[in-house]
Parts: structure tokens; sequence; C-alpha cells
């Protein structure tokens, strides 16, 4: 096996000479045809010739806490065409948390409402749907439960399983912020959000003997698989789940969903192979979910502006067991300068569904509230917002003292502003008026942090010359497929047409998977690796220096001489595994992707009603591997974040924790009326700290700040802050001067 450690940064490699100049250009998608032609199967689409197949249906809990007295399965096993009802402590009552060893099961309790309780198969569909509503579950309801942050918050404890520690400090911050010139100090809420991927989770499972297959739809399969083989109690070499092609994932199915447990003991129950999908109330109900947040922001600076105490307090929740919290002040640690600085989160526990990672964790809920905290504190002190973190744009780390791998806040800041034509921002909040419709401008920086992951790949170049990438990396609809396929072209000098990739099948070399925008750089190190042993290879039976070999259009040139590949191999297939690991260089520099978002607005001043007219991302992420895949993955960020601030709002009922509005009709993302001209600028940069690419994350930075800068524009346009999202209008409207509303 060929390993590269990330232990010392990368100088010049061949993606930089570009010889065969595929590498960073907006490559249409390699799947992209399958797909709208519907042959790229997803996970409930297999099997569809077999005949023997069941099908399951998940019962769900009908109050929100108590103990399980009894489950009568006798009306269900009756009903016709069911094959079987499966109950007991194996029932997982939501999702696994990402990377942890198994689901937590149920045990005879209820921890949240519509909780699974039993699991019924059936010969089709409608007939397992039919008796699972006839299921009978005798509870022992509690006498209360915890079902608002807002009334637990002061139990929150520091969590030990977080993604980062519950508290970070420097210095003596209550002290200089007593002493500080000008003061702020504001408390922002944000609601519970849901991934709402396009597809629902769905498992299809079968049994060779005492051999599993899955077919599901996951991000790390690695650790997804072992949480399958946990919960159906098998080794996990008794395990195969194959994940080719995902509906859309933003962190929901880092873990597994029950799905996959279900059908996997479905099918042993049943003794054929079982499909299970959750219904779209059920995807909301017992997956995951982002917590709800309370967010207290304090900043404390000179008369000039200059950040001398800064401090972000968050608290979460989550159900019992859990010790994962939202980290939302991930950023706050090194976003911006400031000698005196605490970052804190608490943790309280709740009988609500299980929260967990969803698209950007930490930063897409953080950055509301800070920057919005920002731009409060730039009028405070009456300063452009932009010229307010210039300011403190810090030379280090300000809270570990190391240097950044890369960082070009400030570039995108001032290309974002010269682009916008933020010179002509309104400079006093609803004086610019288009009839009855207020305009304003409103900016936000962003920020998320780099990880490199371990993964591995393997490249077998064919007797023609041909290559296959092969790795159990996942594509959850941000291109895997086809950056793969470019690094591989680009290093070995072949047209695209001669790459091929298989992903997503834990029988192939595991990888990282795809989350927390580690995906490309992680799965992409490590076929940069394994081609670069295959260049080794060609150059050892060349009898020259590696260096000195240029491979192009499936030759390769050296000493005066153009051999094709198949004249190297020599009639026979060569096969190598490359695995990139992090190193020193994730401990010696604080490494991130910058980026700043500029928004223009229109507020009605009869209804209150927002209107995103223009929205412009300029963003540093290393090198970009695919244009038109990282602009794509911006795009998304950007129409997340408009939903962010104005629609998005998982509404817990305080009774109960039934989470209401559990379908797409009643949680609101935003649609085509929603979202206006898009512009996404990537500014060119090399981050040779980061992976063996110069690359780093794209996929979340998109997202963190936007809603933010949509809030600092309704300002602008109309002088209302509303610090408890979404933004709604009934919220615009009540804080609207009566001299904007009088003149509509």
């Amino acid at each position: 096996m060929n390993k590269h450690v990330m232990d010392k940064s990368v100088g010049e490699t061949r993606l930089d000479r570009e010889t065969q100049g595929v590498i960073g250009k907006p490559v249409d998608r390699y799947e992209g045809k399958l797909k709208v032609s519907g042959r790229a199967p997803y996970a409930y689409e297999h099997l569809l010739e077999e005949k023997n197949v069941g099908y399951g249906f998940v019962a769900t809990a009908g109050i929100g806490k108590g103990r399980i007295k009894s489950v009568d399965t006798g009306a269900a096993q009756a009903a016709p065409g069911v094959l079987a009802v499966v109950t007991g402590d194996k029932i997982l009552r939501s999702s696994a948390q990402p990377g942890s060893p198994a689901a937590q099961t149920i045990d005879g309790q209820v921890f949240h409402y519509g909780q699974p309780v039993a699991v019924v198969v059936a010969e089709t569909f409608e007939q397992a749907r039919h008796a699972a509503r006839l299921i009978k579950v005798d509870y022992e309801p509690a006498a209360s439960g915890r079902y608002d942050l807002s009334q637990v918050k002061d139990k929150g404890v520091a969590s030990d399983q977080g993604v980062m520690p519950a508290d970070t400090e420097r210095g003596n911050f209550e002290k200089a912020f007593s002493e500080a010139d000008v003061q702020f100090d504001q408390t922002y809420t944000t609601p519970s959000h849901h991934s709402s991927a396009m597809e629902p989770q769905a498992s299809v499972a079968k049994w060779d003997g005492d051999m599993l297959t899955v077919w599901s739809s996951c991000q790390l399969l690695e650790s997804n698989v072992q949480q399958i083989a946990h919960g159906v109690g098998v080794p996990v070499e008794k395990v195969r789940l194959l994940s080719p092609y995902i509906g859309g994932g933003f962190g929901n199915k880092l873990g597994i969903g029950p799905d996959a447990v279900f059908a996997a003991l479905g099918a042993q129950a049943a003794g054929r192979p079982v499909k299970l999908a959750l219904a779209r109330p059920q995807v909301y109900q017992v997956t995951s979910r982002r917590s709800e947040t309370i967010q207290r922001v304090r900043i404390g600076t000179t008369k000039n502006g200059k950040i001398t105490a800064f401090a972000h307090e968050t608290w979460a929740a989550n159900s019992p067991g859990n010790g994962f919290f939202e980290p939302a002040g991930v950023s706050s640690v090194f976003l911006y300068g400031g000698e005196h600085r605490r970052v804190s989160h608490r943790l309280s526990e709740t009988d609500v569904l299980m929260t967990s990672a969803v698209r950007a964790p930490g930063e897409a809920v953080g950055m509301l509230a800070t920057e919005n905290a920002m731009d409060e504190m730039a009028e405070k002190l009456g300063l452009d917002p932009v010229e307010f973190r210039r300011i403190n744009e810090p030379k280090q780390d300000p809270q570990n003292d190391i240097p950044f791998s890369s960082r070009k806040l400030v570039e995108c800041m001032d290309d974002g502003a010269k682009r916008f034509g933020w010179a002509d921002r309104p400079k006093t909040p609803g004086s610019r008026r288009r009839g009855e419709w207020l305009i304003g401008y409103g900016m936000a920086c962003a920020s998320r942090k780099n990880q490199l992951q371990k993964s591995s790949a393997e490249i077998e170049m064919s007797p023609a010359g041909h290559a296959t990438v092969r790795t159990s990396m996942t594509d959850i609809g941000t291109g895997t497929y086809t950056i793969l396929q470019q690094i591989a072209a680009e290093m070995l000098g072949l047209p695209l047409d001669h790459v091929s990739v298989e992903l997503g099948d834990t029988s192939l070399p595991p990888s990282s998977g795809s989350g927390g925008s580690w995906g490309a750089n992680s799965a992409g190190s490590s076929v940069y690796v394994a081609a670069e042993a295959v260049i080794e290879e060609f150059a050892k039976r060349l009898g020259v220096d590696a260096d000195t070999l240029t491979l192009k259009d499936g030759h390769a040139i050296a000493n005066n001489r153009r051999i094709p590949f198949s004249e190297i191999l020599k009639g026979e297939a060569y096969k190598v595994t490359g695995t990139v690991e992090p190193g020193e260089t994730s401990e010696k520099f604080t490494q991130s992707s910058f980026g700043a978002h500029f928004c223009e607005v229109a507020v009605s001043s009869v209804t209150g009603e927002t209107r995103v007219k223009r929205l412009l991302t300029v963003a540093a992420a290393g090198r970009i591997l695919n244009e038109k895949t990282a602009t794509s993955q911006c795009y998304g960020g950007q129409i997340w974040g408009i939903g962010s601030a104005l629609e998005e709002e998982l509404v817990i009922d305080k009774r109960s924790g039934l989470l209401v509005n559990h379908d797409l009709a009643e949680y609101h993302v935003p649609v085509n009326a929603d979202v206006p001209k898009l512009e996404v600028v990537l500014l060119p940069e090399r981050d040779p700290h980061a992976s063996p690419l110069a690359g780093k994350g794209i996929g979340e930075l998109a997202l963190a700040g936007v809603g933010a800068a949509i809030t600092n524009a309704i300002y602008n346009a109309c002088g209302v802050r509303v610090r408890d999202y979404p933004m709604t209008l009934d919220k615009v409207i009540a804080g609207m001067r009566d001299d904007l509303t009088d003149a509509a």
C-alpha cells in the first residue's frame, strides 16, 4: 500500500502542470446522464426484478415520553399478506450518531414522540402499512416531559462528546468586557432544522445464508456497515453495504437510519428480501434533526472598533444518552481578533428526537448570531460592516497563536464589495424605496473548518491503458464521481472517457465518506496517491525518473520517446492502492475555507414580506477541483441560507414533543420563486498545508453566514432587527416604524 501522511506541506505537483487540462474545469457530471434518464438506481430501486420481495413499514409511538407496557401484534399478524412482525429490544429509536458504533435501542421506553416501536413485513407496501396501524401499544405515560429548551436551559452541562471542546477561553473575558469602551450584548435564537433530503431513508436487505447485503442511503459507509452489523447482531465481516447513488444527505445520513436495520431484521424474520422506506413524516420524526439553539454574543471594543473581548455562548438540546451538541461557536474561536475570548456550549436533555449533524453543523446557525452581532456592533461604532471586519482581521489564529494554512477573507470581502456595488449601500435604514418596497443591502462573512480524513482508493490500469478508480466513497449529489475521474485523468494523462469510477460499496477500499466538507479532498487525495504509484511503476518500467515522465492522452513521454500505456503494460493489468492520512499540518496550522456574502433585499412596507433580489458569494477554498460542481454546491448553500433566514423552522409541540410540520408541505424550504439571481465567485487559491491536492472543503462554506447577510440587509431596508430566526413577515411588520408603513 502507498501511503501519504500529511506531515509537511506539498510543493508543486502534476496537478499544477495541468498537462491533460481537465483538473478544475467545469466538466459535466460523470453520472449525470444516468440520473436524468432514470438509470442510476437509488437504494429502494434495487432488486426490481426479484419476485419474492417483502415490504416493511414502521409502527411508531403515540406519546412523547413513557414506558411501553406491552405491544399487541395479534391483529397485525392476522392481517392479509403479513409475513412477519418485529418487536422487542432490537428496535432502534432513531438514527445512529455519526461515527458511533451503534444506534440506540428503545429498551422498553418511549424517548420521543413518533419513535419506532415495531416493524411489519408484508407481501405489499399497502398491506404492511395497514397492518402497522393495527398494532396496539399499551403505555405508561410519564407525568411530564421536557420539550422546550428554554425551560431546561439552566440544566445544561458541558459535554465531552462534541466535535470541539465545550469550552474555549483565553485571557480574562469578563474583566476585558467590563472595561471595553463600547459594549454589545444580545441573545439570538434559532429553531430546530431538518435536512429534508429529496430521497427518504430507504433500504433493501437480502440474506444469502449468513451473509447480509444491504442497499441503503448512507454517507459514511465504513462506520455505517458497523452500525448495521451491531443492530442486526452479526459480525461486520458478514455484512456488505452498498450506496452507489444517494439522493441528498446533508448530515442526516451520516449515521444509519433505522430503516437499514429494520429491513435486515424483517428479511431475517420473513425469510425473503425486504424493502423498507420511511414515510416522509417518519423521516422527520425518527431519524435526526439540528438542535434549536439559544446564543448569547458579547463584544467589547475600543472606540476605534478594535475588538478586545469576544464571547459566544450557546445552549443546545439533545435526547437522553446523546452527547453531541451543536457546535455553534466553531468559527468564533478564530474568525476575528480579540485578546480576551470565550466560546462555550452547554447541552440540555429534552424528550424530543435526537439532534445531530445537519449541513455545516455549527457554522450554519452559529454565524447567524455572530454575523448579526458584528453588523449590530459596526452600526454602534459608526463603522461600515466591511471595515469593522477588516479592522479585526487576525494575523494568526487568535486563540492558539498558530498560523492559518491560507486565509483570503479580506480578499473575499474586497472583491465582493466591488462586484456588488457595496459603496452604493443605503446609509440609513429605510432610506431607499421603490413603491411599497424598501431596499436594503447586507453582508456577512463565512468560514468552515477544513478537515482531512483517512481515505483509500484503488486504481486498476487495464491492458488497454484505461483506468478504473475504486473506493467505498459516496456521492451524495456533490459530484464525487466526477472529481475523482478528473483527478485520475489529470494525474495519469488520460482522456476522461478512459477513466471509470466505482463508488459506494464496502467491498472496495475504505474511504472517508461524504460529510463535513472533507470528502472531495480526502477521497481525492487517495486517488492522487494511487496515481503517483502508477506513475512510479511506469517510470520504473521505462527506466526513467518519475519526475521526468510526462503523461498525456494515454501515452508516456520521456527521453524523446512517446510510448502508449498499452505497450508499457504489455497485455497485463496493474493494480495499486493509495491511502492518505492527516498529519502534523493539521496541528501546526488552523485550516479553514473563507468567504463573504453580499445581499440585496426588498421588504414590503405593507405586509413585511422579504424578497431576496441579489445574492453574491465570493469564496476561497484552495484548489477548485471542478468549477461547475463547486459552483453548484455554493448555489445550494445560498439557497439553504435563504431558507434559514426567512422560512425554515421545525416546530416542536411543547406539550408532547411532536414535530408538527413533518412533511415538505409544511416544513418550508425555498422554491424557485424564492430564489433570485445567484452569483458565485471562486478566488484562485492553493493551500499546500491542507491536502496533497492543495484544496479545502467548499460544500458547507457557502451556507455559513448567508442567512445573516439577508437579515442584515432587512435591517438596512427597514430598520427591523429580529433576533429570533426565521425572520418571517409577521415579525418584520410588527417591528417596522410607523413612518415607513404610512408612506406605503
